[in-house]
């Protein structure tokens, strides 16, 4: 069965391990080759994607991810442009097109300006070979770089679409409680004990904001998976219903 997939991406996913703040070529390859193969099989994909401020820092030569929200918007609008070239580059390697949509959250809540984004990705996915790649905003937005890492914004996006499936690919690999994964998850409400608070070091999310997008996406239909983004071959296995990862099917 065809399906639409939202994959969300988090900066850990994109940069190096050594550092959280290089984006990572290899990485950028192997997600686009694993894309290119399930669009291939007649899926359509969609790109959430963080690491703008951290392709901004590189760019930027500086010694770390700065503090201040004004230096972080000026690292996103430097590092835009960077993380749209590892895309154009990774996906013209398989005959695929990045398309480049920077969006708010005031953009999904307005009426006309939601049916204008609603419309623009609706035509984008008309055409095959075009993989819609869509990010905060962050030179003039804030909630990403405060507060949530692009994860709500990737439910917000996977219902603007009429997505089947919301991929979000992080550096844990699933949710875990009582020292295991947890395979499937049907309460991400009540699963919320088992969130540390812990998150990634170049990371403005954590578990808990992915629960919270969890809790959006199931109630509006679509289910939804949190994937190990550094492990190959996440995507197919949760667009088969594999076992990896946790899965917190849609409901009714």
């Amino acid at each position: 069965m065809k399906k639409r997939i939202v994959a969300k991406f988090g900066t850990g996913v994109l940069t190096t391990d050594a550092s959280g703040l290089q984006l990572d070529a290899a990485q950028f390859a192997r997600l686009a080759a694993e894309i290119a193969a399930l669009i291939s099989a007649g899926h359509s994909v969609v790109v959430i994607s963080s690491a703008a401020v951290a392709g901004g820092v590189a760019a930027l030569g500086l010694p770390g991810r700065p503090d201040t929200l004004p230096a972080k918007q000026a690292c996103a609008a430097v590092g835009q442009s960077q993380l749209m070239r590892a895309y154009q580059e990774a996906f013209a390697a398989h005959g695929l097109v990045a398309a480049q949509l920077l969006l708010t959250h005031d953009d999904i809540d307005s009426r006309q300006r939601r049916q204008n984004a609603e419309n623009t990705l609706g035509e984008l996915l008309t055409y095959p070979r075009v993989v819609p790649i869509i990010n905060e905003n962050d030179s003039v937005a804030v909630e990403e770089l405060k507060f949530g890492d692009n994860d709500t914004l990737g439910a917000e996006v996977a219902q603007l679409c009429g997505a089947d499936l919301l991929l979000i690919l992080t550096g844990s690999d699933g949710l875990h409680g009582g020292g295991r994964r947890l395979p499937v998850v049907t309460d991400p409400v009540e699963a919320r004990r088992h969130v540390t608070g812990e998150k990634g070091q170049h990371s403005t999310g954590g578990m808990g904001s992915k629960l919270d997008a969890v809790v959006v996406a199931i109630g509006a239909g679509i289910e939804t998976w949190i994937l190990d983004g550094r492990r190959p071959g996440q995507m197919a296995s949760a667009v088969a219903g594999g076992d990896v990862g946790t899965r917190f099917p849609a409901r009714k």
